[in-house]
This record gives structure tokens, sequence and C-alpha cells, in this order.
């Protein structure tokens, strides 16, 4: 007769121990689009001229983390062709992770966290001085990266630069241009403008700047994703902003102080992460769904018949769930091109993947959805039955 604790074990077995993964979009330097997290593992879907046809190719190497953190957020260093990952594994959530896109190699940087909390924060990578800007706790916190591709032996840590002059209950929506930290929908600025941080003299400006349409009016003072589009060389001069309603893409440009309108996403999803390279604006969407629409600065025409069209390279690689969940705004989300993206206190609703605990190059699981069912039905029914002799 089996014993009760050989029952236990049986059953045990037959659940394995799962985390929620999370995923995350960005580009490298040559503006390959690049997705980590997928289905358990990594994939370059190529340059934009690409994306519409054929499937992505699969990066997973070995030493990647587990994607396991409450947010998994990335940025891509231009300078260096370097992603670096916040919150990427939650048995270590300060430690940055470091992609160097260059050799496809993956190297773990130790950080010191102090009082910044990784759990609840919005951030940027400054693009001249590869520092990373983020607000927590309605406090400012900056992390110098340094020149780094490859993690290095000293040990990083998160500084307090100031207090912010804004609510606690504040949600910001935080975006890069010009060296400076823009934000968005602040209580009490008005509709069209946002609140500046300067980066190289470590002050916030005390006027907003308003950025009108052409015909007057503006984006809404509202919550929303924020990111910086790239330029070939030197910094970002615009971003995108995407209100949570998802009813325009608002293109705000910080060297003519004005905004220009995009079609709003396909997918209307408070909780979507966005990234944008120098002509396409993508979106990943809480299904696991990688879509983009194309841009070109200064080109109005073109702009205003752009629409937005699925990646197809990713979805051929990793599929994701059938039905899309939008979610409502919380506390953590950041974007994968070193500009905030809102808020929200969990990890996207579908597009995630059961992965061991203990990570391999090639991943865990291939599933994409809310929540993959891996449980071994065959090893569940063998200790049910033992259970059924046990008590007979």
């Amino acid at each position: 007769m089996l014993s009760v604790p050989t029952l236990v074990s049986l059953l045990l077995l037959a659940v394995p121990n799962v985390v929620l993964a999370t995923p995350c979009v960005t580009f490298d330097a040559d503006f390959n689009l690049l997705a980590f997290g997928f289905n358990g593992k990594d994939w370059n879907a190529g340059q934009q001229d690409s994306w519409t046809s054929g499937s992505a190719t699969d990066i997973t190497a070995s030493g990647r983390p587990p994607f396991d953190g409450t947010e998994t957020t990335c940025y891509l260093a231009q300078f260096f062709n370097a992603v670096y990952f916040i919150n990427a594994d939650k048995s270590n959530p300060s430690d940055v992770h470091i992609y160097n896109a260059g050799s496809k190699t993956w190297s773990t940087q130790s950080v010191k966290a102090n009082n910044f909390d990784v759990e609840s924060y919005n951030a940027i990578l400054d693009h001249d001085t590869n520092v990373f800007y983020a607000l927590s706790h309605n406090e400012l916190y900056f992390l110098d990266m340094g020149e780094l591709k490859e993690a290095d032996s000293t040990q990083r840590s998160w500084e307090d630069v100031q207090k912010s002059p804004y609510p606690d209950d504040y949600k910001p929506v935080m975006a890069l241009a010009q060296n400076h930290v823009h934000f968005i929908n602040v209580p009490g600025v008005e509709s069209g403008s946002a609140d500046i941080f300067v980066i190289h003299f470590s002050f916030f400006q005390p006027q907003a700047q308003a950025y009108p349409l052409p015909d007057g009016s503006a984006f809404p003072s509202s919550h929303g994703q924020a990111t910086s589009f790239f330029q070939a060389e030197g910094v970002q001069q615009e971003f995108a902003f995407i209100p949570d309603d998802g009813s325009n893409t608002y293109v705000i440009n910080v060297e003519t102080n004005t905004t220009k309108t995009l079609a709003g996403p396909t997918a209307k999803d408070a909780n979507a992460k966005y990234a944008a390279g120098i002509t396409a604006l993508v979106q990943l969407d809480s299904t696991g769904a990688v879509s983009y629409i194309p841009y070109r600065q200064g080109d109005d025409d073109a702009n205003s018949k752009a629409a937005w069209a699925s990646v197809a390279k990713l979805a051929s690689a990793a599929p994701a769930q059938s039905s899309a969940g939008s979610g409502t705004s919380g506390s953590v989300t950041v974007s994968s091109t070193g500009s905030s993206n809102g808020a929200r206190s969990t990890a996207p609703a579908g597009n995630r993947q059961t992965t061991s605990s203990s990570n391999s190059s090639s991943g865990s699981s291939d599933q994409n959805g809310a929540l993959a069912n891996t449980i071994n039905v065959g090893a569940v029914v063998s200790a049910a039955m033992a259970l059924f002799a046990f008590l007979q």
C-alpha cells in the first residue's frame, strides 16, 4: 500500500514548477526588429521591408534571463548595439541583463536598487549619456550604464536625483527627445503640453511646453503610452504618444514644437507596449500580436495614408492568442526604445507563457496564451489512480 507522502509526492510531480513570462520588443542598431520572451524564445524579424512575409530567425541563446519578472522591459543602447533588460529575473529583479546584438550573447550586470522600486517605476534610457532616468514613487533616480555592451565586474546602483514636483498619485507618461525627458498627463498641465526635465542640467523646467496640432487642437491630457523615434545619427527628435483608448497616434516633434496625427492602432489595448525605429512604430499587444505602422519624418502625405499591419514574420514564428484583452492601467510599463510606456501593475493579460524556473538556451514551453496549461495529464491520471487504490 502506498503511503500518503508518496501519493502527495506523485501529485506534486504531476504539476510542473511554472512561472509567467512577459515579452518585449525593440530594435538593434541596424534596426532589425527583435522580440524577446515569445514562446520561451527570442526572435529576429529583420528589417522593416521584410516583415510582411516569411518567418523570424530564432536567436535564443544561453545566459538569457527567465523573463519572469513583474514586467520585463527592454531598451536599445544605439551607440553600443546592446539591449538592456530591467526586471527580467524575479529572483534578482534589480539586475540588468544585457543582450549584445553584435555577438548575440547575454550577460548579467549586478545592480544595487537602493530605494528604487524595480516593480513600480517608469524610465527612459538617454541616448547620449547612456544613463537611465526613472520615476519611482515620485522620486527621480538615475542608473549610469557607461559604455556597457557586456556586463562588467563592478556593481552599479540606482542613485536618487531629486523628488519630482508632481503629486504622489501621478502615473507618468514619459518620453525622450533632445536629451530631455517629457512628461505627459501632468495634473494641471493643459492638453497638448508636456513638462520637461533637462537631463544635462538636471532640473525640471518651470513652464510646460506646448506642442499644438496644425488645426490648433491638441493631444489629450490623458494616460497612455509613449516611445521615441530614433534617428540614423544623433538624438531623438520625435516621440509617439498613444492614449489608452487608442483613438489616435500623436507624433510630437520637439524641434518644431508641433504635433502630427497618425492612425490609432488596430488593437485598442491600454496594456500594449510600443517600440519605434526610424521609420516604424511597433505595437506589442496583450495577446502577443505584433503590428506596425510605417512613418516618415516630415512626410505628411505618406503619414496620413499609413495603416497598421501585422508583422507576419513574428506571427508565423510565435502565433498570438486568438482574442485580445485591453485591460486597464496601473503601475509599471516601460518602452523598449528607451522611453516610458505609461504604467500598469501587472504583465499583459495575454502572451504569457509558462517557463521552467531553471532557464535553458532553448526556452521552455511553446505556449502563448494567458496561462499555458502545461500539466502532464498522464501523470495526473496515474497519481489519481494510485490515490484511488490507496483509499480502497
